[in-house]
């Protein structure tokens, strides 16, 4: 993921070198390279007139927040069934990944050069070093020439894999903050590079304009290449999902008779994850029902607010809104967007935390947010700019689209917030209503839109604000929970617990319609509604039933409205509020 981008950085694209005993001149090309390659007779001529400065543009890549393990397996293990060996040299080992070999060995630097298809090397040999490829909790890494720790900025802490410093030749306007990219490039490791923040650097072998910067950008934008490796882009796309038993592209022909032969298959599997869910659930149907919705569901364009709530109020309704200011700031509305409050949940930490785990094994990546105070107070959850290092400080809200974040407020008991937990539950807030984080850049904000799937377990009502609450009703209480819990996930096949993912990951790629007719039928159906009893339904209500059927739809394999489908996302929401009421008249207070 794009964590952070730099601001574009001049190399010599094309520069000359000459021999000073035979005057003999060579024209290098700079493209793909950190550093000038040079024989050792040869000087590189800063005066000639052969040198060519080009641009390129440095984003920080970290690994994608949240990432699960079954995702970063399958890709392992389709990088290991792709590898062939190079015709330019003969390898002692087939290419491994950095998650799988933590302690890969640097090439020496003659055979890197080999590898990369160069010529001579001025650096001669290195020993060879341990490649990190994980930052503990507090995302800091030791480098031999630094004195402080480098931070590899990682937004979740724990996270694993090497952060690495993309360099991008064309088009790199396409690319930005947040995206998820796969890259296909030069890998540069040149020890050089680490000699940047050492006093004993060689300031010929770099470029000259780098000693402009100061010292703490130098040491954050420049760390150690066996630290933060370098990949000079050849080829680079933005990914629609990280899904690896995906197709990549769903638009390819391939793609398509794949998604077909699934789509012929799709009710069985939908009837097993229901059946899957509701035993998650403690046997509750109607929750499960909603737990699949919002796993499907995904933000697919903002709209005026206006647009959104004009069926159904009238133009008293509308001056009254105007008067109170809704229509203010916000008046965009991340359409699709469906945040669950499943409420009820036992305050017990083993229900909760295997519900996340069981989540963790469906949707190629998450995040537990556990809503303490003590989190709430300490964590940091907005990005910030750090003008002395002139780069993007992460939070936890710097997530990769379509990120399932799960709010357990379960664990949430009396205290005091200070400023930063204000702020903190604020900007949730501001995640879930607006799909929007506010990055703190000193002087002012700038909204960062995203397209986050939020889940909020809680006991009572939520304190934050959600599109729907579920209130779970569970039909059986297990005597020993952690047995139960841990027995689902043992029970389900693979190629079953493959099919389910699947099956999340390509409905939200699914484009969907509603045709005049089912409009019509629907707005007829709405006014009548409103007839019988105005109280009973508002535009609100209308807008969160079209989006429970909008994923009812989809969740069945169609992609269009159908009356069927209309008339039963009516019946679970008339089962969702009757449980809510029946919960209240229970509790004797509202939920």
């Amino acid at each position: 993921m794009v964590q952070d981008m730099f601001d574009p950085e001049f190399y010599m694209g094309v520069y000359e070198t000459v021999d000073p005993n035979t005057n003999a001149r060579v024209l290098h090309f700079g493209k793909y390279r950190d550093v000038a390659e040079c024989g050792p007779q040869q000087e590189i001529d800063l005066n000639s007139s052969q040198t060519v400065t080009s641009e390129r543009q440095t984003l920080y890549c970290v690994p994608v927040p949240g990432e699960s393990a079954w995702v970063k397996e399958a890709y392992i293990s389709a990088s290991q069934a792709r590898v062939s060996p190079s015709t330019s040299y003969t390898p002692s080992r087939h290419k491994r990944s950095y998650e799988e070999d933590e302690d890969m060995d640097l090439h020496p630097a003659k055979q890197k050069e080999q590898h990369m298809g160069s010529g001579a090397d001025i650096h001669g040999c290195v020993e060879p070093k341990r490649l990190e490829t994980e930052a503990p909790a507090g995302h800091h890494l030791i480098s031999p020439n630094c004195s402080p720790p480098l931070d590899l900025n990682f937004p979740l802490p724990g996270e694993k894999g090497p952060a690495c410093l993309v360099k991008v030749y064309e088009s790199w306007e396409s690319f930005k903050v947040n995206d998820v990219l796969e890259v296909y490039g030069v890998l540069s490791v040149d020890p050089v590079l680490s000699l940047v923040n050492s006093e004993e650097r060689d300031s010929s072998a770099l470029d000259p304009m780098e000693c402009m910067d100061t010292a703490e950008e130098q040491r954050v934008h420049s760390p150690p290449a066996s630290l933060v490796p370098r990949i000079h882009v050849i080829l680079a796309q933005k990914l629609q999902h990280i899904n690896p038993l995906l197709p990549a592209c769903l638009k390819e022909e391939e793609s398509k008779t794949f998604v077909s032969n699934f789509m012929s298959e799709l009710s069985p599997v939908r009837a097993e994850l229901l059946g899957f869910l509701t035993h998650a659930l403690l046997g509750d149907s109607l929750a499960a029902e909603y737990l699949i919705l919002h796993l499907i569901s995904t933000v697919w364009y903002h709209k005026k607010v206006e647009s959104c709530r004009e069926w159904g109020e009238d133009a008293q309704e509308k001056r009254e809104r105007k008067a109170e200011g809704s229509y203010a700031r916000r008046d965009v509305l991340p359409l699709g967007k469906f945040t669950v409050n499943l409420s009820g949940c036992p305050r017990n930490s083993i229900f909760t935390e295997h519900i996340y785990r069981i989540i963790q094994q469906l949707v190629p990546a998450s995040h537990r947010l556990q809503m303490t105070i003590e989190n709430m107070n300490h964590s940091r959850f907005i990005p910030h700019k750090d003008y002395a290092a002139n780069r993007l400080v992460t939070g936890v809200l710097q997530l990769a689209s379509n990120t399932s974040l799960v709010v357990d407020e379960t664990q949430l008991e009396q205290g005091q917030l200070d400023t930063t937990g204000v702020h903190n539950v604020t900007a949730l807030g501001n995640l879930i209503t607006w799909q929007k984080v506010d990055y703190d850049f000193n002087y002012h904000r700038m909204e960062f839109p995203c397209n986050i799937n939020v889940l909020i377990t809680s006991e009572g009502r939520s304190l934050l604000p959600s599109d729907c609450q579920v209130h779970l009703q569970p039909q059986i209480i297990p005597p020993n929970m952690e047995e139960y819990m841990s027995s689902l996930l043992t029970a389900v096949l693979p190629s079953v617990l493959n099919k389910f993912r699947i099956y999340l990951s390509l409905l939200r790629l699914l484009d969907y319609s509603i045709s005049d007719e089912v409009t019509k039928a629907v707005e007829e159906d709405f006014v009548e509604m409103r007839k019988n009893d105005p109280e009973s339904i508002t535009a609100d209500d209308l807008h969160k039933t079209l989006l429970v059927a909008r994923f009812l739809s989809l969740s069945a394999g169609q992609t269009t409205l159908s009356r069927e489908r209309w008339l039963r996302a009516k019946q679970l929401e008339a089962q969702r509020k009757a449980r809510l009421q029946q919960q209240k008249c229970v509790n004797g207070n509202e939920l």
